[in-house]
């Protein structure tokens, strides 16, 4: 007899006595596990390559774009005086200058004339006989009104062909004054042996008659 508090009354261990204890020990398994893995990531600190980790700092600075352009300077434009032309022309004057002068309007004149009045102008000349008639000047180069300087020669155009002229007697003149005289005739002098002397020949002979523009041959101070 008993008192129903024996033990018989435990019940014996058995496949379904032994369930719960295995389920027991696996979660005291599994709940160690989980404090365990939790203290060590808290002890090792986070995962530098984990995906979740937040950008650097320095990532987000060397991001910003870097400035394309300058700032707009505010200094004022610099303005540069244009450079002033130099002229070296004369200043005008109403008169012409020393040792220039214009060649008169002789057109119509007799050629003759002409020469006298260019000569006493310091001016040269030069007759051009035409084929025309008469002894009028018909242009002359430089043209009227043109300024030249002293010792010009000008070209002195007549309508017709040159008149005959005599021959002067040139003995015994100096040579300078012989050139002086054949010019005066109308004549061109050539000289032969120099132009320093008395004249000792010349040709043609004296009194033979010639035109103008004709070469007078001299000799002077010397044989020929």
């Amino acid at each position: 007899m008993s008192d129903g508090h024996t033990l018989l009354d435990t019940p014996e261990p058995g496949p379904r006595g032994r369930a719960p204890l295995l389920i027991g020990g696996g979660l005291a398994f599994v709940l160690l596990a989980t404090v365990g893995a939790t203290a060590g990531w808290v002890l090792a600190g986070p995962d530098e390559s984990s995906p979740t980790d937040p950008p650097a700092a320095s990532t987000a600075l060397t991001s910003a774009p870097a400035p394309t352009s300058a700032a707009p300077s505010s200094a004022p434009p610099v303005t540069v005086a244009p450079t002033i032309p130099r002229t070296t022309a004369p200043a005008a004057s109403s008169k012409p200058p020393t040792g220039y002068v214009t060649v008169p309007d002789l057109i119509g004149d007799g050629f003759e004339g002409v020469r006298s009045d260019l000569r006493d102008r310091k001016l040269g000349w030069r007759l051009i006989f035409g084929t025309g008639l008469g002894e009028k000047v018909e242009r002359l180069d430089p043209a009227p009104g043109t300024r030249v300087s002293h010792g010009t020669t000008v070209k002195v155009y007549v309508a017709g062909p040159a008149p005959e002229a005599e021959v002067p007697d040139l003995d015994d003149y100096d040579c300078a004054d012989a050139a002086a005289t054949i010019v005066e005739r109308g004549f061109y002098p050539r000289y032969r042996t120099g132009r320093v002397g008395k004249v000792r020949s010349q040709d043609p002979e004296p009194d033979v008659t010639r035109h103008w523009n004709d070469e007078v041959a001299i000799s002077c101070g010397g044989e020929e």
